[in-house]
């Protein structure tokens, strides 16, 4: 079973083009001022044009209003809309109506209360993603390059889509697949040479690890 990858917070067209050469499901652009990923719809639309129809491209905001997502739409095209802030069940349905974009809702989990928090939003979020809560000081809701007990997952009923995300990179992505049995996967720091730089040779020793993990069915109850 190979699990989706995404390949979020590109900024340059080596990193969005060596994502795809290497089984890139899906690439996501960040449009969050306060990220080292940040990156300009312009811009971005641009990069996403490299490999559209290849790969899902996919929009990652923080609490957008309706004219930031206006825009974003409008010069990058995406397929999916990421929402990582504090975005209501209500406004993903509004979102939805509006765009007829499907939705990938972030929540950042610590402890087992963290999960309640995702059930007002089933039936509406098409998928989830799972990241790890950001480390006290730190500005951003996710790419912190930290994990989370992914035993926590455990307790999600198996019909819960999502995408694991936190702290992966070519060290840990076996384990953290044979433990969830994660159907996707997300990776931004992991891959990085530096916040927001995207190191090719270590995206390729993702991709290899991934391909040579070995990936168990999880255990009865466990999330598929």
């Amino acid at each position: 079973m190979k699990p989706d990858i995404k390949i979020c917070g590109l900024t340059t067209a080596e990193a969005v083009d060596r994502a795809v050469e290497r089984g890139a499901s899906h690439v996501g652009f960040i449009f969050f001022g306060k990220s080292p990923r940040n990156i300009e719809p312009d811009i971005a639309g641009k990069l996403a044009d490299r490999v559209r129809g290849r790969a899902k491209i996919v929009a990652v905001t923080v609490d957008a209003d309706n004219d930031d997502l206006d825009e974003i739409i409008a010069l990058l095209k995406p397929d999916i809309l990421q929402f990582h802030g504090k975005e209501s069940p209500e406004r993903m349905l509004t979102v939805k109506a509006v765009t007829g974009l499907p939705i990938m809702k972030a929540f950042s989990i610590r402890e087992p209360d963290d999960l309640k928090r995702v059930e007002p939003y089933i039936g509406i979020a098409d998928r989830f993603l799972f990241d790890a809560k950001p480390p006290v000081g730190s500005d951003l809701p996710g790419g912190n390059g930290v994990t989370f007990d992914w035993r926590l997952l455990r307790t999600l009923d198996a019909s819960v889509d999502y995408m694991l995300s936190g702290g992966l990179n070519k060290d840990n992505i076996a384990d953290a697949l044979r433990e969830t049995g994660a159907r996707g996967i997300d990776v931004s720091s992991g891959v990085e040479s530096a916040p927001g730089v995207k190191d090719l040779h270590k995206m390729d020793e993702f991709f290899a690890a991934v391909e040579g993990a070995s990936i168990r069915e999880p255990a009865s109850g466990s999330a598929a």
